[in-house]
């Protein structure tokens, strides 16, 4: 077997077979292909697409690239999995309110992309906390407090970390067949008991209509399933920010607000929702209500803060930062308000352009090598369907200097329409797909 005749055939629209693609995958994992076969590859892939037998395979062998986790552990192995939204900082109240009910959750997330926000630059705006851990400290975490939100390992699906390289500077990365390939490859390397997708749709999402999130969400739970993960996957709304704030330090404060202040809203509403499939899929709860039941009972308890405590401590951070969170967070040195300029009803909200704000104020990347500023972003933003009036708050800037923070403040105003009438906010689950 050679890359030469597997491109010929992805050419001619042959379809690949298992071993063809387990080839490939470990000739990219061990750099035995070239850039321009690892760029030809994703290109033919990209044009003429997999069936879904050769969807599964690709992925099982990214997968099988690295190295595969197993566990023996006290409860079911769980995780969950976004495609990006801004403002979704679910995972960090999901995690430990899952690990409060009985599971026990290795979650390998991953860094800013593009206008949505990254689980680990926002985790690592906590002082101390460093989240790239080894394999034995990974165990170690998981085991003791029930939850670890790390980064991947290099021993973790590396055809992935080669051909995503190679798809982000060849114009492939919106392929469904490798999209699907690379998120779930990384998922069941972690060697996972089930797994829950929350796929969004919306104008803050990379998925803008509910047709291409619909075939995302089917692609990826039909794969998981048929690879012998259960994995359920539910569509939830992205028309505008889950929280009211975008930016890793002010999100972690919207999360704890949410652990420790009875905070309500979307973000608690969705965490139970996919916590409870997945605690029902493991037997951990009679049915889906009752489990996102105790999804909410964790939250409200106490029990899943102190586990988030116990979680951030063990990567390195304030061992007392559950009880004093505010005074460990970082601050921007210049806050300005950005006002409406006419009265009316928000009727639609762009959240891309507000990720894209944020980047540009310093809180994502624009290249892989840019250090992140982690006290940066909105807060306050405005809700869909509220009611303003000339002058009051639209959103709060939070940047190092005043000329990025102008900038800003001119994106959130061509981000948000303010209309005449009232506007019914869209439903935040969707629907399910399994």
């Amino acid at each position: 077997m050679n890359a030469r005749a597997i491109l010929a055939g992805l050419r001619h629209g042959r379809a690949l077979s298992k071993d063809e693609l387990r080839w490939m995958a470990l000739a990219l994992a061990e750099a035995e292909v070239s850039d321009a076969q690892a760029g030809a590859f994703a290109m033919g892939v990209c044009l003429n697409g997999l069936d879904e037998a050769g969807r599964v395979a690709l992925t099982l062998a990214m997968r099988d690239s690295g190295q595969v986790l197993s566990w023996d552990l006290g409860g079911p192995v769980l995780d969950k999995h976004s495609t990006g939204g801004v403002g979704d900082c679910v995972s960090l109240v999901l995690a430990p309110a899952l690990a409060a009910c009985g599971a026990y959750v290795p979650m390998i997330s991953g860094r800013g992309l593009g206008h949505t926000g990254g689980t680990l630059d926002k985790l690592e705006s906590v002082p101390g906390v460093a989240t790239q851990v080894e394999e034995a400290r990974l165990r170690e975490i998981t085991g003791r407090v029930g939850c670890a939100i790390v980064g991947a390992t290099a021993n973790i699906a590396p055809a992935d970390r080669r051909l995503y390289a190679v798809r982000d500077v060849t114009s492939t990365v919106d392929s469904l067949d490798l999209i699907t390939a690379s998120i779930l490859s990384k998922k069941l390397a972690a060697g996972l008991d089930g797994l829950v997708l929350d796929v969004k749709v919306g104008s803050g999402a990379f998925m803008k209509d509910i047709e291409a999130a619909r075939a995302l969400a089917t692609a990826l739970s039909g794969t998981a399933n048929a690879a012998g993960c259960r994995t359920t996957a539910l569509i939830s709304d992205m028309s505008q920010p889950l929280v009211p704030a975008l930016g890793n330090a002010l999100e972690v404060a919207e999360v704890m607000r949410v652990l420790t202040g009875g905070a309500r809203g979307p973000i608690v509403e969705l965490s139970a929702a996919l916590g409870g499939v997945l605690l029902a899929g493991a037997g951990l709860s009679k049915d889906v209500q009752a489990g996102a039941d105790a999804i909410l009972r964790a939250i409200r308890d106490g029990s899943a803060a102190e586990r988030f405590g116990q979680m951030l401590a063990a990567l390195g951070g304030p061992v007392a930062f559950v009880e004093n969170w505010a005074r460990f967070l970082p601050e921007a040195t210049v806050i300005r308000q950005v006002r409406a300029t006419q009265a009316g009803f928000v009727t639609a909200i762009e959240g891309e352009t507000l990720g894209l704000a944020v980047v540009d104020l310093g809180g994502g990347r624009k290249v892989e090598s840019d250090r992140v500023d982690p006290a940066v972003g909105l807060s306050e933003v405005v809700r869909l369907g509220a009611q303003v009036a000339v002058g009051q708050t639209l959103a709060v800037v939070h940047a190092s200097r005043s000329d990025q923070a102008d900038r800003a403040a001119a994106a959130v105003q061509r981000a948000i329409t303010i209309g005449e009438a009232a506007a019914t906010p869209p439903d935040l689950i969707v629907e399910r797909v399994d």
